[in-house]
């Protein structure tokens, strides 16, 4: 069911961003500024929102004390990815050293030459692929 059949008329919606939950937010976001080079437009206790500087949905983090990392790929019992973000780069090999040095680690499973599989310091799944890979991770 569509959000204009569920009421019977047009409902604009908007996707305003994307939130992960981690064992601190500040933490996590410093990695995705590091990362990204994007600005930090709300930082909270618990609670730190991120924007491109051209604008779009923006990256938030959540603090959750009971936060599990998950496990990639998924394993039995143990707590799965739910998403993962997919980061466009010109140079794949820049942008991995890019992203070791500001704290992600690869993923032990590789399944594709034209990505890779990254870990940001919470456990959360993100994929640098060019634009001649495939972003689908």
């Amino acid at each position: 069911m569509t959000a204009e059949a569920s009421r019977g008329g047009p409902v604009p919606l908007t996707l305003t961003g994307t939130v992960l939950d981690a064992p601190d937010a500040g933490e996590l976001a410093a990695f995705y500024v590091a990362l990204l080079g994007w600005e930090v437009t709300a930082d909270e206790p618990e609670w730190v929102k991120l924007r491109a500087p051209g604008g779009g949905a923006a990256l938030a983090f959540q603090s959750e004390p009971h936060y599990r990392r998950p496990v990639w790929p998924t394993e039995p019992g143990a707590p799965a990815m739910m998403s993962h973000l997919d980061i466009e780069a010109a140079d794949l090999a820049a942008a991995e050293a890019h992203a070791r040095a500001c704290g992600a680690v690869p993923a032990a499973y590789q399944p594709q030459d034209d990505v890779r599989v990254m870990l940001d310091p919470a456990g959360h799944v993100f994929c640098l692929w060019t634009a001649t890979g495939d972003a689908s991770g």
